[in-house]
């Protein structure tokens, strides 16, 4: 881990928009708490005035936009009560992004799997690089997938696109990826840049009010699609099994030793 955690979040502020870059190349521009609290707590402060209307969101280097959290944080249950939970500051994050007041943009500058992607889905808008991969493989590692976020997919993607996401946990690249609305537009990566800040400047372009009442209401209609309490005790229930399984534990050790599972279902 760096040890000033601040620079693995670079901020920069330019007539209305703020550019964050996850600045983690090391780790393939992984979502660490301390990265993951940056973003809350910048997001939170822009949110409190007119200062910011647009927020472009990418990835350090070429090569990842973000690679997701860490597989080697994931917490397994070493005993059959235990209650494991998704990461405090993954959810805050991500709810932070996904109702900051003005629109935002994923800037796809390279690859994004599992927190990554879902952080993408959080997104308004998501401007890819031609040559990226999105995958979201849960599945292959023997864990469910917290309800909030499987709900960010289906409100960005849709029911029968999440369903392809997360029961393949295929990696999806090229023209599939405009073909099946996982991304808005897709750019050679020499034009990326570019076009991404032409296109973030034009939002700042529109009236201020406008913009925020747009989204608001659309974050209203979002938001009827909310779990109740006992449809997300049933979900943590679900969590709960896979944490606490051999297949868990088998799926990290594969991940990590770069060959295909052997699952059992236990």
């Amino acid at each position: 881990m760096k040890e000033n955690a601040e620079k693995m979040l670079l901020v920069e502020k330019k007539c209305f928009i703020a550019f964050l870059t996850i600045n983690y190349p090391e780790k393939r521009n992984a979502l660490t708490p301390e990265l993951l609290k940056d973003v809350h707590k910048n997001l939170e402060a822009f949110s409190k005035n007119d200062d910011v209307r647009c927020v472009v969101i990418k990835g350090q280097g070429s090569k990842a936009f973000s690679s997701g959290y860490d597989i080697s944080a994931i917490p397994i249950a070493p005993l059959a009560g235990a209650r494991q939970k998704t990461p405090d500051t993954l959810l805050q994050a991500l709810d932070t992004i996904k109702n900051f007041p003005y629109p935002t943009i994923a800037m796809l500058n390279g690859h994004a799997f599992g927190a990554g992607f879902n952080l993408c889905a959080c997104c308004d808008i998501r401007i890819a690089a031609d040559d990226i991969k999105l995958g979201m493989t849960p599945a292959r590692l023997g864990v469910a997938y917290h309800p909030k976020g499987i709900q960010q997919f289906i409100e960005a993607f849709g029911i029968a696109r999440t369903k392809e996401i997360f029961y393949t946990a295929n990696t999806f690249q090229g023209k599939a990826l405009l073909q099946k609305g996982l991304v808005d537009y897709m750019i050679p990566r020499q034009d990326l840049e570019e076009f991404t800040n032409t296109y973030a400047q034009k939002i700042t372009q529109n009236a201020p009010l406008s913009l925020k009442g747009i989204k608001k209401i659309i974050t209203m209609f979002e938001n009827n699609m909310t779990l109740n309490q006992e449809n997300l005790d049933t979900a943590d229930q679900l969590l709960q099994k896979c944490f606490q399984s051999d297949d868990l534990k088998e799926g990290q050790a594969a991940f990590l030793e770069k060959r295909a599972p052997g699952f059992t279902g236990k």
